[in-house]
């Protein structure tokens, strides 16, 4: 899969030259040599304009031979550290093109907001169940979803089933072949997936901006403006094209994923194995930093710190947010202005037939097929205030179960308590009801978009991870289990210690890939 690079020699060569020139070549080598992906309309443009204008060189790539010296510390770097993943691993062995872009689609829809050390099962499992796009256009949206139970942001796996069939029926079975036409045809996919499917599966050289490579951009270049602005994040994309190897695109896209996954991480970054370290803006600022205290000097500008003639630069950190000598790097990038979530409150009830024929049964209805969590099972339920009386929400409840089995004895159904579960953009309160019918009753007939059934098919069924912890206190309250202590919940957590360095990488295998295409998927929740 890997093409072969330039000779080390040539290229050393070139960033001799490149060096001897490098006062000449100090501005020109900016973000304006990036090409736009599509045509730029005209407020497209006057942002661009004003970008180039307000940002010092300070935050640019001097010339190609800066360039180069960065692709080649990363990729070296990354052919000896890279994670063995499943992902790869298929990718690397695949000579077929449909089949390689098929493999990395589904791993980079899966690993959107989601900890690759839990996209690592649920990979193997629907390449396995999966392995082809004609495969998944003839399944079911009820198997894609039961598959996908418990990996949240469900609307994900229904894109992927959407987009091979569309794959299929429209394209042959072959996929686009280009970023472009990669993020224009398929649904679901944004210019980061499209990117990385492209460099990865088809060569092209297209750069990627994910959380992590917007981590190592901005503190490779010292970027302190908001990363999430309009013109920060072009200026990103910008420079990913910029460093983006065309011998290898699609190993140099990964790694500089790798880098900030293992390396350059939010918190605790391991700056002393960075093999861009000696490029890095926001390292050379702490070291600055530590010699004006260590000589008791007062920090000065010099020509290595961005000083812009005129006016504040868009790519600084604004005046009000001075540099933080206790952070170091993590002083970049700035951390977002996150709105929380909305709160809501359900009232939710477990109805359970224990003494039904053939065996207990549990009762599961299904959720529209678009809004929030569309298309899963759940516990039959009904929104309510955020602080109901327990007899509201008792009323509105057992008119909601009624609509499904027909009458019900009020004077069984026993509140349990309460679980909350955060999505992407709501805080959700389930009130949670049980309901035993004790009689030994046959299973009753549900009208369509409900089903009974036994508590082994609920493990399998295509449920929510909220509807699991509601089973769970439902099961916790049943004679015969036991329940779990929360004080020796929160004993074990107050034992964890500050992760070792060594500790530090391994737990780089539970971080989530946070992917510019990100916040389209806040309509999906979890």
């Amino acid at each position: 899969m890997k093409k072969p690079r330039a000779a080390v020699g040539n290229r050393s060569g070139r960033r001799k030259q490149a060096s001897s020139q490098k006062g000449k070549e100090k501005c020109a080598f900016s973000s304006s040599q990036t090409k736009p992906s599509a045509p730029s309309a005209g407020p497209a443009r006057q942002q661009k304009a004003l970008l180039q204008a307000s940002v010092s060189p300070y935050h640019l790539f001097r010339d190609v031979a800066e360039v180069t010296a960065f692709q080649e510390s990363l990729l070296g770097w990354y052919d000896q550290k890279k994670r063995d993943l499943p992902w790869r691993r298929r990718v690397e062995g695949e000579v077929d093109l449909d089949r390689r872009a098929y493999a990395v689609w589904v791993s980079e829809v899966m690993l959107q907001q989601t900890q690759v050390a839990t996209v690592i099962n649920y990979y193997t499992r629907w390449m396995q169940k999966w392995p082809t796009l004609q495969d998944l256009a003839s399944a079911s949206l009820e198997e894609v979803n039961q598959l996908w139970a418990g990996l949240g942001y469900y609307s994900r796996g229904r894109w992927l089933q959407e987009g091979a069939r569309k794959v299929v029926e429209e394209l042959g079975g072959h996929m686009p072949r280009t970023a472009e036409t990669l993020q224009q045809f398929l649904p679901g996919v944004g210019r980061y997936t499209a990117g990385a499917i492209a460099s990865i599966a088809f060569g092209q050289a297209a750069g990627v901006v994910d959380g992590n490579v917007i981590r190592v951009l901005c503190r490779v270049r010292a970027i302190g403006a908001d990363p999430g602005s309009t013109l920060v994040s072009q200026h990103l994309w910008s420079l990913a094209q910029q460093l983006v190897d065309p011998a290898r695109p699609g190993d140099f896209n990964q790694a500089a994923m790798e880098l900030g996954a293992i390396v350059c991480t939010p918190q605790r970054p391991l700056c002393s194995h960075c093999p861009v370290q000696s490029l890095c803006r926001a390292r050379q600022r702490v070291e600055r930093e530590q010699l004006s205290a260590s000589q008791s000097l007062p920090g000065s500008c010099d020509v290595e710190e961005c000083a812009p003639s005129t006016g504040q630069c868009l790519l600084c950190a604004p005046p009000t947010e001075p540099w933080d000598q206790t952070l170091g790097v993590t002083n970049f990038p700035r951390k977002a202005n996150r709105k929380p979530p909305r709160e809501e409150c359900s009232a939710i009830c477990v109805l359970e037939q224990p003494k039904a024929l053939g065996g207990a049964r549990i009762l599961l209805v299904q959720r529209p097929n678009s809004g929030l969590l569309a298309g899963l099972w759940e516990f039959p339920s009904v929104n309510v205030n955020a602080e109901p009386s327990e007899k509201h929400q008792r009323e509105a409840l057992l008119q909601e179960l009624q609509s499904w089995v027909g009458s019900l004895p009020d004077t069984r159904l026993q509140h349990l308590g309460q679980v909350v579960h955060t999505f992407s953009h709501i805080k959700m309160t389930y009130q949670v009801y049980g309901l035993a019918l004790e009689e030994h009753t046959p299973v009753t007939t549900v009208p369509p978009g409900a089903r009974w059934l036994t508590r082994e098919d609920f493990h399998t069924a295509a449920v929510s991870t909220a509807m699991k912890k509601v089973f769970r206190m439902y099961e916790g309250q049943q004679p015969g289990t036991c329940k779990s202590s929360k004080r020796s919940q929160v004993a074990t957590l107050s034992k964890r210690k500050k992760p070792s360095p060594g500790q530090q990488v391994l737990e780089s295998f539970f971080r989530p890939h946070v992917p510019t295409d990100a916040p389209s998927l806040n309509s999906a929740a979890q």
